[in-house]
């Protein structure tokens, strides 16, 4: 698969890794739109979340997400958790993630 997110899982492409298990993989963004703006990544091929039927993964990364934000110390000022989905939604990679973002406040109003 030519997915970047896939060769990133498979370690064809090089990230910087903050949490892995082994369902997921959690990766800084080299695109950070905050100080803090990390991915979480099924390693699994899912394109959107609609694909996604497994509630244990999804459950998974969520868990996964949380547990980075505290590591990154954006847990008790607070953090945003998006996942983009199809084209008007804003997603720009089709394999299925979550941006966590945080470290400065996060103004505006979602939509």
């Amino acid at each position: 698969m030519d997915c970047v997110f896939c060769k990133i899982v498979s370690k064809k492409i090089k990230a910087n890794v903050v949490h892995e298990t082994e369902n997921v993989v959690i990766i800084k963004d080299v695109n950070p739109q905050a100080p803090a703006h990390l991915l979480a990544i099924p390693k699994k091929h899912y394109s959107t979340i609609l694909d996604c039927k497994d509630g244990a993964l999804l459950a998974e990364l969520f868990t996964a997400a949380t547990h980075a934000a505290k590591s990154a110390g954006i847990d008790k000022s607070g953090f945003r958790m998006v996942v983009n989905t199809n084209d008007e939604g804003g997603q720009t990679v089709f394999h299925l993630h979550m941006h966590i973002l945080g470290g400065r406040p996060l103004g505006g109003r979602m939509g």
